[in-house]
């Protein structure tokens, strides 16, 4: 689907919505016998991109990741005030796993035509280990100046990058526990509550398989952390306390749903009573109207949070005048005022990836968004507890296998 920069678009996007296209990309890199060789494009140097190109320039924007959501009325402000600079915006959405074999058979063309891509992680796992993205830093430091002003786990999360790509929206996910006030009156604060409220109500304990939610996957992260397993980075060897307590829940709780949406819609309807959540899953959903406003959320005590972040990734191969473009867009998009706008209706919650963006400076809409629905405990919370790296992806695709065997193919 493609759009022009004629306005935002509404409505619940795709980060939330493909969390799980890591999987996805896994999976079709295995059936197709791996992924595309390396790319053979060449990166331009810092002498051969002009400080801004020798005319407006066309950006074809590739989103992957649903973050149009959150940065398309930051792009669409650059255009505004930069018509010296952008000419017009094309945005083009596709699944994650599509990006690497678009971005490398652009390349081996020697036409590249995808100016800039919005990714999660996943995305931007494939275009590193392929080779496809254009190093952004050391080499253009200087003039991305607003990256120095990354919160600190935003800047945890822009390493994740190797240079070679942007945080441009970041939160610090989950996981926590959305409930019925109606039906749990006491809510869990540990694992073990949660156990024990799942073996005292079979069926009323959901969660999405970690493929394919978000919250699903931020809880298979976090419980590592909140159990003392000996090496929260390695499921492989390290989560014997969390595949044992897997392995338990699951014999107590409901059928794990196909994703997060479908845990929403059973907690509104009164299947469930607990379902595994973020700060965007609980806010969002409840100010579209689609889970009622009155559900409560719990924190886990000495939680860690496991964060998320959406990148901003140069493809190599772009000209100079579209890199040089490209490198004004995402620092306009680092500055405080534009950062504000990712606060959008709280479905990544707060949202800025640099310091000193308070919701004061949001868009009217989405400080009355947060004023009804978000939790005024959640700034306490972040505050408080330490945020976690998500699992680099090899490690990531090794958890989802063996939840699939040992945890998913239980029931």
């Amino acid at each position: 689907m493609s759009t022009t920069s004629t306005g935002r678009r509404s409505g619940r996007r795709g980060s939330i919505a493909v969390l799980g296209s890591l999987a996805a990309l896994a999976l079709s890199l295995s059936a197709c016998g791996g992924a595309p060789s390396a790319s053979s494009a060449k990166a331009a140097t810092p002498s051969e991109v002009p400080a801004k190109p020798s005319k407006p320039v066309t950006l074809n924007i590739l989103d992957i990741a649903g973050d149009l959501q959150l940065t398309q009325g930051m792009i669409d402000n650059f255009v505004k005030a930069n018509p010296d600079v952008v000419k017009s915006v094309t945005y083009t959405t596709a699944p994650a796993p599509d990006m690497a074999g678009k971005l490398q058979a652009e390349q081996q063309g020697g036409h590249v035509s995808t100016s800039l891509v919005l990714s999660g992680t996943d995305g931007l796992a494939a275009g590193v280990s392929k080779k496809l993205l254009t190093p952004l830093t050391p080499t253009f430091t200087d003039r991305l100046p607003n990256m120095a002003n990354y919160l600190p786990a935003a800047a945890n999360m822009q390493e994740l990058a190797q240079g070679q790509g942007a945080a441009v929206v970041y939160y610090p996910s989950g996981p926590l526990m959305e409930y019925n006030p109606k039906t749990v009156k006491t809510p869990p604060k540990t694992p073990e509550e949660l156990l024990a409220y799942a073996k005292a109500h079979p069926g009323k304990v959901q969660y999405a398989a970690p493929a394919n939610s978000g919250p699903g996957r931020t809880f298979l992260m976090g419980l590592p952390y909140l159990l003392g397993d000996s090496d929260p980075k390695d499921p492989t060897n390290g989560w014997s306390k969390t595949w044992a307590y897997l392995k338990e829940l699951g014999q107590y709780a409901a059928d794990y749903a196909s994703g997060t949406t479908e845990t929403m819609k059973n907690l509104a309807d009164g299947t469930v009573d607990i379902v595994l959540s973020t700060t965007g899953w609980d806010i969002n959903p409840r100010a579209l109207g689609t889970v009622p406003a009155d559900m409560q959320v719990a924190a886990f005590d000495n939680m860690h949070w496991v964060a998320d972040a959406q990148y901003a990734l140069v493809p190599k191969g772009v000209s100079p005048d579209v890199e040089a473009a490209d490198l004004a867009l995402i620092n306009w998009m680092l500055q405080p005022d534009q950062q504000a706008l990712a606060y959008d209706t709280g479905y990544f919650y707060p949202g800025p990836a640099i310091k000193d963006v308070p919701i004061t400076m949001a868009p009217q809409t989405s400080q009355d968004v947060i004023a009804k629905y978000g939790r005024p405990e959640y700034d306490k919370l972040i505050a408080d507890n330490p945020i976690e790296t998500p699992l680099p992806a090899d490690k990531l695709v090794a958890a989802f296998d063996q939840w699939n065997r040992q945890i998913g193919s239980a029931k």
